[in-house]
């Protein structure tokens, strides 16, 4: 297995650069100029829309930003996939079979980046927000951590060893099999797995499940309990596959329900039942299990985290 892209930015930079950055989400695209959360200097949100129509309006605010302040020095891509990031496949940058209607076969890479005489990276939107927590947020000093977004869709950066993991392809830990809530046979509805962790926990499974907007469920819900079970059994997964020394959870659902975060770690504890003594491995659940650092700049931040990595990968290749 290999990993590709650095967290800790520990490749000397001559200076703060001015960045470029665009999040591709599912709802909205957001695009991010600056040289870190710090220094935003202009960020314009879109909605992800039709595929050319989005892309040609993306292409014209980076345009803007060329003629406006003088270029950038570098962009990153974050966005949603799947993803074929394999360095040489015909189809790299592309998504391939996300289930946004119309994105299938997109060229990311090319349509915004490819044209552009800077230094371009390209990764998925959650892999890039972990990327950002660990050189400003939350993770900042850890080498091995995950980064969970909860909104809609559910998605994981994992790092491993200091890097976002892939092998044959990145990870896509939203769409596991978990063990169900006891009693609880609602189908899920993801269009590829039903009951897959995102078929069951995503915003727009709570609104499904719930008969209503994901946003105006109420607190006192009973469809909180199985999502929070869900989301507790990929915490399980991911104590037990990689070890991370911490787990940042983001993204709309538990941003817009704090109150979910806790439920998410009681179900965590309850699943490991003692397996693992989580005070002595980790601090204790309430310091294992964190929100971002960065909040709702996660994902616009990671995707200038990815310019900031094609910088540093530019001057190691120029002997900087």
């Amino acid at each position: 297995m290999k990993y590709e892209s650095s967290v800790d930015g520990s490749v000397s930079e001559p200076s703060n650069p001015l960045l470029a950055g665009v999040e591709l989400g599912g709802t909205k695209c957001v695009c991010i100029l600056g040289s870190g959360p710090d220094d935003v200097r202009d960020q314009v949100s879109i909605p992800t829309g039709e595929r050319n129509s989005t892309l040609d309006r993306i292409n014209s605010v980076l345009d803007s930003w060329r003629d406006t302040h003088g270029g950038f020095a570098a962009l990153g891509l974050a966005s949603f996939g799947p993803l074929d990031l394999r360095p040489g496949s015909k189809t790299y940058g592309h998504i391939t079979s996300t289930p946004k209607r119309g994105w299938k076969g997109s060229d990311i890479y090319g349509r915004l980046g490819g044209h552009r005489n800077v230094p371009v990276q390209i990764n998925t939107d959650v892999n890039g927000a972990a990327l950002a927590e660990g050189r400003w947020g939350a993770a900042r000093g850890l080498d091995d951590f995950a980064y969970i977004t909860v909104g809609t869709g559910i998605g994981v950066g994992l790092i491993v060893a200091g890097r976002a993991v892939s092998g044959c392809n990145h990870t896509e830990l939203g769409h596991i099999r978990i063990a169900r809530l006891s009693g609880d046979t609602w189908p899920g509805i993801c269009q590829f797995h039903g009951d897959c962790l995102e078929g069951l926990a995503s915003g727009p499974a709570i609104g499904a499940r719930a008969g209503m907007p994901g946003g105006e469920v109420p607190v006192d819900s009973a469809v909180w309990e199985p999502v929070s079970h869900a989301l507790g059994q990929l915490l399980h997964t991911l104590l037990l596959a990689t070890a991370p020394k911490r787990i940042l959870i983001g993204g709309g659902v538990v941003g817009g329900r704090p109150e979910l975060l806790s439920q998410v770690r009681a179900q965590f504890v309850k699943s490991l039942n003692g397996y693992l003594d989580l005070d002595d491995l980790t601090g204790g659940v309430d310091a294992y299990v964190v929100p971002p650092g960065l909040g709702a700049l996660a994902g616009p931040s990671g995707a200038l985290a990815l310019a900031a990595d094609a910088v540093s990968v530019a001057n190691k290749r120029a002997g900087c």
